[in-house]
């Protein structure tokens, strides 16, 4: 009885981790979805660089100067997921 016991809750545990994982699941994706989906648009400049690009004849430059922010912006990004997915993997290891 005492072993029976032990097993049952023990299996209780699990589920309600594998339903906590489940749904941290679904919020990372939500929250994934949503960042690039507002990422994309965000394609702006500053108001010195719009007015020294302003007119018909700097469109190149102008599109050129606009995927240089986007490059730039990248980085920050891509150090903060780093940090981040290390910080997982560290809880995580703690935890089992």
């Amino acid at each position: 009885m005492l072993i029976k016991s032990k097993v049952e809750s023990q299996k209780s545990k699990v589920e309600s981790r594998k339903s906590k994982v489940e749904s941290r699941k679904s919020k990372g994706i939500l929250f994934s979805f949503a960042f690039f989906l507002f990422s994309f648009a965000s394609f702006a400049q500053c108001a010195m660089c719009r007015a020294a690009l302003a007119g018909e004849d700097n469109k190149v430059k102008a599109q050129a100067v606009n995927d240089g922010i986007v490059y730039l912006m990248i980085i920050p990004y891509v150090l903060v997921a780093g940090i981040g997915y290390y910080i997982y993997r560290m809880r995580k290891k703690k935890n089992n």
